[in-house]
């Protein structure tokens, strides 16, 4: 066992990050505003989350070379406290105050990386220090550089400390706007976020018992945290700031669920430039043969900023995304408050989503679902010029069709959105099915106060139930094409 120059504040510190990830038992929404036949039954709830937590043992990376001036690399010396740190039995790897440049480092069962308060983890633009691994980025699996911060393959992991990991992603934004210029003159809109190999903050991958707390995430070069094909992982404390100085980087998810289950996600807030806090399963045809869901999923005490969806589910959602209670949420200037949105390639099925008790503000849409989402990106289909060239395989896999195409139909149905205050909104709600055969299904929204430019549309629906809705609006909800509509709706003029 290693100690630091200042055992007596690490263990202080440890001590503390002990007892923030001690069980807490907070008060479940009781969904008394349904039906009682529509009641969902949550017992799960509390089975969500980290089980385990690393326990005794401090180790130092400045006891490995580490130097703390933002200028040596320390990526070797981190990895090195790591690793002894794990094959000792386990414990805490702490650094002392300052700046510690580094590339992507690989966090391993027993160990909880503290990045304490004064600790900035810097991390280097030199892609080299990001080798290439076998992964699944925006729903298909490819090779793809790892995070800044890695989990694979592990159990009895943490994150943790009130720190900082500026992953510095503003190298890898001017990239994929420089391509993404080029892509589309070319026809290949759709390949081109596949094609820039952009680094994440953060990336847990088929992993257990990971709890991720307390420090702030800012600049990803592309998804800030992924939670990919793992279990039982808790997310806690944590801020993610990607729109730093003016700057917004593209694609900058916050929170990314991905094919896992039990995870809970709380008291984090959220400021990017995509969705915030998003659910997915895999896209087209490689997420329809992998067919792993994303379920029991809570998301509870978070704050959204600018971002695309507080909460959002999809667009891949090929393995299934279903059983998911967010409450005592609030969004501020986010795109939209809940989002649900697919393609009719996609296939999957959206399914018991339960958000309620919502205070938001300047938001451009309070309810969005869309079965046909953004087709330039969601659609492939290759130019004429290369259908003789050897193209990669992550492209072939792109262009993948799925048949037959009814299997790439998705369904969304029992999705409810309750007791939500919002002012200043652009949109109240705009849900849509495809057509007459292809219908958002048990959809429904109760308990609102909002004023609104526009009620918005509902189309291609079937048995959605508005109750008690108070709109103050010029524009009221305009109603295509649905079956079963039931609407209690009280209008105030604006």
């Amino acid at each position: 066992m290693r100690y630091g120059k200042k055992d007596g504040f690490l263990v202080l510190v440890i001590l503390s990050i002990l007892c923030s990830c001690a069980e807490k038992q907070p008060v479940l929404p009781a969904f008394e505003w349904m039906d009682e036949c529509e009641r969902p039954d949550i017992s799960w709830i509390r089975q969500v989350g980290a089980r385990t937590f690393p326990g005794k043992g401090i180790f130092s990376v400045n006891d490995y070379d580490a130097v703390g001036d933002g200028v040596t690399f320390c990526g070797d010396a981190i990895q090195k406290a790591i690793d002894v740190c794990h094959d000792s039995g386990g414990g805490t790897v702490m650094f002392e105050p300052g700046v510690y440049l580094t590339g992507a480092v690989f966090v391993k069962s027993g160990v909880n990386l503290c990045i304490g308060k004064g600790v900035t983890l810097l991390a280097t633009p030199d892609s080299v220090a990001y080798p290439e691994i076998q992964t699944r980025i925006a729903g298909i699996e490819m090779m793809w550089p790892a995070a800044v911060i890695n989990v694979i393959d592990q159990q009895n992991v943490s994150v943790s400390g009130e720190g900082l990991i500026d992953c510095k992603g503003e190298v890898w934004w001017d990239k994929y706007w420089t391509m993404r210029k080029d892509y589309e003159q070319r026809g290949l809109r759709w390949i081109v976020d596949y094609d820039c190999k952009r680094v994440r903050g953060m990336l847990v991958s088929n992993s257990s018992d990971v709890t991720l707390s307390n420090f702030t995430l800012m600049r990803s070069g592309f998804w800030a945290i992924q939670i990919l094909y793992s279990s039982h992982c808790t997310v806690d404390g944590v801020t993610i700031n990607n729109n730093v100085d003016g700057k917004h980087g593209p694609s900058t998810d916050g929170i990314d669920i991905d094919s896992s289950v039990r995870i809970l996600i709380e008291n984090c807030t959220v400021d990017c430039n995509d969705d915030n806090i998003c659910l997915k399963a895999g896209r087209d045809a490689d997420g329809l043969r992998v067919n792993r869901p994303t379920e029991y999923i809570v998301i509870r005490n978070c704050t959204s900023l600018k971002g695309g969806g507080l909460i959002t589910c999809g667009s891949e959602t090929s393995g299934g995304i279903r059983n998911v209670v967010g409450y005592n949420l609030k969004a501020y200037g986010t795109s939209n408050l809940l989002r649900i949105k697919s393609a009719l390639n996609r296939g999957g099925i959206v399914e018991n989503v339960y958000v309620t008790d919502v205070e938001a503000d300047s938001v451009r849409t309070v309810f969005s679902v869309d079965l046909n989402w953004n087709p330039s990106y969601s659609y492939s289909t290759l130019p004429e010029e290369y259908e003789e060239e050897d193209i990669p395989p992550h492209w072939r896999t792109m262009l993948t069709k799925v048949e037959p195409a009814e299997k790439g139909y998705p369904r969304f149905r029992k999705i409810y959105l309750s007791n939500v205050r919002s002012t200043n909104t652009g949109t109240l709600i705009y849900a849509s099915g495809w057509n007459e055969s292809l219908k958002i299904e048990d959809l429904g929204v109760y308990n609102v106060v909002a004023d609104a430019k526009s009620g918005g549309r509902i189309k291609y629906s079937d048995n959605f139930r508005l109750k008690n809705i108070q709109l103050t609006t010029g524009n009221q909800i305009v109603f295509e094409d649905n079956t079963g509509l039931k609407e209690e709706i009280e209008y105030k003029e604006q």
